[in-house]
């Protein structure tokens, strides 16, 4: 097929009309199935899952001790270990720092050379919360979470875990040794979460769960979360920074401002109907004279 052109009398052509434009290759792109799968769950608004990583606490013996009974509460409910044993009743947290050696990791801080502040030295576990909304079957929710552990931690890292349903929506949390058996620390990094999230919405989907792991940039949400211990003191009305009625109070302040302005001009509007406005023209046109005589 020729290439048009446009020719004005003779000679050259002026102008060629053709296109220099690369060819495109000639397979399309096409999405793997899991893409697939996930676009379709990510448009269907399937429930995310949720992987936080507590970053308070877990630098010395106390802390953890602390912590574990907190889990526990205080021997109620049962620590499942990596090993699958289940520890209950009072003094569990001891007999398990004990057996992951977390007083030789703090001893091995404690003998730097040069002082260590409090809040720089290296955490002794990692604290991990797996949470789901409400409605989740909590077995279901255990179950993955195990598997999780076991395909995420394996033989590295020392962990044990506790349900909670005392709240609407079940979670699981996790304590992982933060030093492995080999001697590698383990280091979270954002990576690293966006890791778990997949891993654990996986495990979930194979125990029946409808579980995603998708980026807010990719839901569309834009807003960050409020950091829990805010968030907490937001639903207590207690929120030094947030308070819970700040909408209502802008609210409310906006309709006073906006009555006064209407009520201003109102007042305004009839002064001007009855004839004030010309008074009030004359006044300053007197004043004016009286201050300038030549005006």
């Amino acid at each position: 097929m020729p290439r048009p052109s446009i020719e004005l009398g003779g000679g050259a052509p002026l102008l060629d009309i053709a296109s220099y434009g690369r060819r495109g290759p000639a397979d399309r792109v096409h999405l793997t199935q899991k893409e697939i799968q996930l676009l379709s769950r990510t448009v269907r608004r399937t429930p995310e899952v949720m992987v936080k990583v507590l970053t308070q606490g877990g630098r010395d013996l106390n802390a953890v001790g602390r912590h574990l009974r907190y889990l526990s509460r205080r021997g109620e409910l049962e620590i499942e270990t990596d090993g699958g044993e289940r520890l209950s009743g009072e003094g569990v947290e001891q007999k398990l720092v004990e057996d992951w050696d977390l007083d030789l990791d703090e001893v091995r801080q404690s003998k730097e050379l040069r002082p260590c502040p409090r809040n720089l030295r290296p955490k002794l576990v990692h604290k991990v919360v797996l949470s789901m909304p409400a409605g989740t079957p909590p077995d279901r929710l255990l179950s993955g979470a195990q598997a999780f552990a076991r395909e995420t931690f394996g033989a590295e890292h020392r962990y044990a875990m506790v349900l909670h349903t005392d709240e609407p929506h079940p979670h699981v949390h996790m304590v992982v040794k933060a030093v492995s058996e080999d001697g590698v620390r383990l280091n979270i990094r954002k990576a690293t979460l966006r890791d778990w999230r997949r891993e654990f919405a996986r495990q979930l989907r194979a125990q029946g769960i409808s579980a995603n792991a998708t980026d807010r940039a990719v839901r569309g949400s834009t807003r960050p979360r409020l950091a829990d211990g805010m968030y907490r003191a937001m639903q207590r009305d207690a929120s030094r920074r947030f308070p819970v009625n700040m909408r209502s109070q802008c609210m409310e302040r906006n309709a006073a401002s906006e009555a006064s302005s209407t009520e201003s001009l109102l007042r305004t509007r009839t002064q001007v109907e009855g004839g004030g406005g010309w008074r009030w023209r004359r006044s300053w046109i007197v004043r004016a004279r009286e201050i300038w005589p030549g005006t």
